[in-house]
């Protein structure tokens, strides 16, 4: 099975890349470092709702009826032309909503603090990336004829390949996940922080 970051290094992940470089208007080897940890916090995050059974038939649900993989053929007219398409990021924002829920304002500031992107651009980030891991997820369900929600985990975890670094992200992100909702969840943002951050 390609993973998801063979796809970023070939043609569409170009596109994809040229695309939402320039929606944030930062350069390109910045966006895609972001990216590159956006992808498993995101992935990370559905992971956790393939997970849990309350969760889970409503996020096979949306990858059968809707996130079936047609993004990826379609990037050029998403992506291309120096800016995003404003539905995706709207359906991004959805993905976020349900995947994250209260915590993505959390997750966001996580990933602004390791690229050093301001809020706003680590939140839109989040939004353009999200629509092309269900699509990536979705496309790997149907190859894989998946029937049952709880499968999708096995799928989720091969998608991230090898990559060391993009497992710690996902790491991250369940950890984050997992923080109460006290008031004091950015104070355990900033602990965890220095650790994984070096900061």
């Amino acid at each position: 099975m390609s993973g998801i970051f063979d796809l970023l290094q070939g043609p569409m992940g170009e596109v994809i890349m040229d695309g939402i470089s320039s929606q944030l208007g930062t350069d390109k080897s910045k966006a895609q470092s972001a990216l590159s940890s956006a992808i498993p916090m995101l992935m990370g995050a559905l992971k956790r709702n393939a997970s849990d059974p309350s969760k889970a038939s409503g996020l096979f649900e949306a990858l059968m009826s809707k996130h079936d993989g047609s993004i990826l053929e379609q990037a050029a007219d998403i992506f291309g032309g120096g800016f995003v398409n404003e539905e995706v990021v709207e359906d991004g924002d959805k993905i976020l909503g349900h995947v994250l829920g209260e915590k993505k304002e959390t997750i966001a500031l996580a990933l602004s603090k390791k690229h050093g992107l301001d809020m706003n651009s680590a939140m839109n980030l989040l939004k353009m990336a999200a629509p092309v891991v269900m699509g990536m997820l979705g496309k790997q369900a149907r190859e894989k004829q998946v029937q049952q929600p709880t499968d999708l985990t096995n799928i989720i975890g091969s998608m991230l390949g090898g990559h060391s670094q993009a497992r710690e992200d996902m790491s991250l992100v369940e950890r984050l996940l997992d923080q109460d909702g006290d008031g004091s969840i950015i104070d355990d943002l900033f602990n965890m922080g220095r650790k994984f951050f070096g900061r």
